[in-house]
């Protein structure tokens, strides 16, 4: 517990270091690159005109915090590589929109806290921004953007990771690349915000573990209330093992501990082997 809280300090230390990341400032980290120039040309959007850009996309970005987003470009004749870099609240808010984009069909690397791509495009997280780099180039120019993307994500924040209660879900199990950060509304609960997933197979059953941070035990306990009001179980609950009993996700075991919810749920409702064992290990890390 004494580690998990250092490793939490240091995580904050290094989020200060890296929460103002100016658009001048993202463009002087973009790395010469032979053959390639980088355009004078930089587009800036916020929240009220995102959808100017990306349109559809827009709300799950805003859901995510977003801030402020510089598009940048390299050029080589007709060719180009485009740079998106979304400026978010915080890394979490980073961390969870970059998560949200995850596709089966890339391949990872170990860029900046996780980066995926292929030949066409790479992105990535690092501190509280999230990169979409893609190139409109026939040849394969993959080598290149990742060139781009390590140096850019180093400059950024050159330690990035996954945020630290990421780190506390054991590995056992565990379906890779499925760690998440979900904002608000976590299985259709408006009190369930700031939500940390992983998702887990055993014995060919599916199911997502989760870490609620309330951010203190008072909170923590405000949100089991609402929890327990919603499902219409007695409100005299203490710290530890609890059951849930969501009508619209099933039984779910959880564990209160602190500023934490810690829990287990299966999409089918269905009662999940091991969920012990996935709570107790979480448990003993925060």
């Amino acid at each position: 517990m004494k580690i998990f809280k250092y490793t939490i300090i240091l995580f904050y230390c290094a989020v200060y270091s890296v929460s103002a990341q100016t658009p001048a400032e993202l463009k002087s980290w973009l790395p010469a690159i032979e053959g390639w120039a980088i355009s004078d040309k930089i587009e800036i959007f916020e929240p009220d005109n995102l959808f100017d850009r990306i349109n559809g996309a827009a709300p799950l970005y805003l859901e995510n915090n977003f801030r402020e987003m510089t598009q940048m470009e390299y050029t080589r004749g007709d060719d180009y590589i485009s740079i998106q870099a979304y400026r978010h609240a915080s890394p979490e808010d980073a961390f969870g929109m970059y998560a949200s984009e995850r596709s089966s069909e890339l391949k990872f690397f170990p860029i900046g806290g996780e980066a995926q791509g292929d030949n066409s495009g790479i992105f990535f997280f690092a501190g509280n921004i999230y990169v979409k780099m893609w190139s409109s180039a026939q040849e394969n120019v993959s080598e290149t953007m990742r060139a781009i993307a390590t140096h850019l994500a180093g400059s950024i924040d050159a330690t990035a990771g996954y945020p630290p209660v990421v780190n506390a879900f054991p590995k056992e199990n565990m379906i890779p690349h499925t760690e998440a950060y979900v904002t608000a509304n976590y299985i259709g609960h408006t009190f369930l915000n700031m939500v940390y997933t992983a998702k887990y197979k055993i014995d060919s059953e599916t199911c997502q573990a989760f870490v609620v941070d309330a951010k203190s035990a008072d909170g923590a306990k405000d949100i089991l209330n609402k929890y327990f009001a919603f499902t219409k179980q007695p409100l005299d609950f203490v710290e530890g093992n609890l059951i849930i009993k969501d009508r619209y996700n099933g039984d779910i075991p959880a564990i209160w501990k602190g500023q934490y919810i810690i829990g287990v749920f299966s999409e089918n409702g269905d009662k999940i082997a091991g969920a012990d064992i996935i709570l107790g290990k979480i448990s003993e890390v925060l």
